[in-house]
């Protein structure tokens, strides 16, 4: 403690860690017109709209291998939403936490994909895994699993959310 006794503390601490999924920048270009596309499709750009002053967005290979893999006409819009964000390495380790996921049965036995994100999410410590993907990933009835499975495996339980989740960010209202 300083000597005048006051305790010191940083301006500022780190932006949570974000690990963005193959669905958000998938919903931010999406054109369909049915309304539960179009409210999902305008979450998503009103929450990346401003999430990186307030957030460090990540992603990786696999999400770009997706997005590249996906219709032509929308691969370039698609990349370039997620083209600034920092990619996570695929570690070694993380072929074998993808492989307790799938012997755990915590996600579909295909080695890519559900597996491969939440596994890079929790082994880069991020805050949050974002993603309109409420079957596997953003699923309440799921994440208790996930968190045994994890902590099992000395990993981070990130929070598994959608961009609607992580909209307004802190509550500026000032009550409780």
């Amino acid at each position: 403690m300083p000597r005048d006794g006051r305790a010191r503390y940083p301006e500022r601490m780190a932006n949570p860690r974000v690990y963005v999924e193959t669905t958000v920048p998938s919903f931010y270009h999406d054109a369909r017109d049915t309304p539960d596309i179009v409210a999902r499709r305008d979450w998503t750009r009103r929450w990346w709209d401003g999430a990186a002053e307030s957030y460090e967005l990540v992603t990786s290979e696999a999400v770009l291998d997706e997005l590249e893999a996906g219709p032509a006409e929308f691969r370039a819009a698609w990349l370039d939403l997620v083209r600034g964000l920092s990619l996570v390495p695929i570690e070694p380790a993380i072929a074998e936490i993808v492989q307790a996921y799938i012997q755990h049965r915590l996600m579909p036995a295909a080695p890519g994909g559900d597996a491969l994100h939440l596994a890079l999410a929790s082994y880069h410590k991020c805050d949050f895994l974002v993603t309109w993907n409420c079957r596997h990933l953003a699923n309440a009835n799921k994440f208790g699993h996930i968190r045994r499975i994890n902590t099992m495996l000395g990993l981070l339980v990130p929070s598994l959310v959608t961009p609607l989740e992580l909209l307004g960010g802190g509550d500026d209202s000032g009550s409780i």
